[in-house]
């Protein structure tokens, strides 16, 4: 049965790999677009090297440092650019024109607002209000929270002059608190957009995505398990999995080939199920009898991609052992859910 199951996924790999491959590798080649936009000494410069993990911005606060767009490129991803704009109040702005153009084409626009100044001023609103005409994909950046009281009072000063529209998330960019929460939410306006693979590589901690990937894909998993499908599940199965793993594998920068993918799935399904429960579980083998449950579809792919997670960030090899363990966790977990 496991020889039936394993020559099963080597029929799947073969019609959709290379396709899941492409996918991703495009996914990669296209040009990704961040814009910064906000008043001088908003800490734009200082975010944006704490996301990246690396000092690719000049956080020289003086008016005038910055006097056009200017693009940060980062190291070996030179499709992926964060837009510099001049201070909304720097009186050195030379070209606003061209400020509005690129927020335009922007992916996703930060404005930034300093907790520590007047924060949501006449002229932030005014810049705010002529912003938004031109892009939707808004993040307010609530800086420099650690320098000032009542946090949650400016919050709803902010919502009520922006009708509620946008996230807005409070930040200290100088003890680096809640900057994981930023980064998910700008990982989820690229996720509608297929460019959240190319931010998670341009950051140098790369687990907040991967975790994001794997969960979504546990749960999709489960709806699969939960769900009778006409015919062999085997197809929608391993095309979670093997999406997973090969966005993993671009993530964490690791070769992956269609042979390694498929020995990653069938490892996985035996040791984690064993042989014997085949015919009574696995219902993505044609005839094997029963349907398989969301709670073991979701543990066996969530166990699969810590797995392979692990493995990756620590470039050792995947411990089979240590994804039965996880598998059992996330079933009992499931199961008293």
């Amino acid at each position: 049965m496991v020889k039936e199951f394993e020559e099963e996924v080597m029929r799947v790999m073969d019609n959709m790999f290379e396709s899941e491959m492409k996918k991703v590798n495009d996914m990669l080649e296209q040009e990704l677009l961040i814009s910064l936009i906000g008043e001088v000494n908003a800490g734009k410069s200082s975010t944006v090297n704490k996301i990246i993990g690396e000092n690719i911005a000049s956080t020289n606060p003086m008016p005038g440092e910055t006097v056009s767009v200017d693009p940060y490129n980062i190291r070996g991803l030179e499709n992926i650019k964060f837009m510099d704009t001049p201070g909304l109040n720097d009186p050195n702005d030379e070209n606003p024109k061209k400020t509005l153009e690129f927020v335009q084409s922007s992916d996703v626009v930060l404005f930034f607002l300093n907790a520590a100044g007047t924060v949501f001023s006449d002229s932030e609103k005014e810049k705010f209000t002529e912003i938004e005409k031109h892009n939707k994909d808004i993040l307010i950046v609530l800086n420099k929270i650690d320098a000032a009281e009542d946090i949650p009072s400016l919050i709803q000063f902010i919502k009520k002059h922006t009708n509620n529209k946008y996230k807005i998330v409070p930040i200290s960019s100088k003890t680096g608190e809640n900057l994981e929460i930023l980064k998910k939410d700008i990982l989820f306006l690229l996720e509608k957009k297929g460019k959240d693979l190319l931010f998670a590589k341009s950051m140098k901690e790369k687990s907040a995505a991967a975790n994001r990937w794997i969960l979504g894909a546990g749960v999709s998993a489960g709806i699969i398990g939960a769900s009778p499908i006409p015919g062999s599940d085997v197809i929608p199965l391993t095309s979670l999995q093997v999406g997973l793993i090969i966005r993993l594998s671009k993530l964490y920068d690791k070769p992956l080939t269609k042979k390694a993918a498929r020995d990653m799935i069938v490892i996985t399904a035996t040791q984690t199920l064993g042989h014997t429960l085949y015919r009574q579980a696995l219902k993505f083998i044609p005839g094997a009898g029963s349907i398989i449950g969301g709670t073991v579809a979701s543990a066996m792919t969530l166990a699969l991609g810590y797995g392979v997670k692990y493995a990756f960030e620590n470039n050792i090899a995947i411990d089979y052992d240590m994804i039965v363990d996880l598998f059992e966790k996330y079933k009992k977990r499931e199961k008293n859910a």
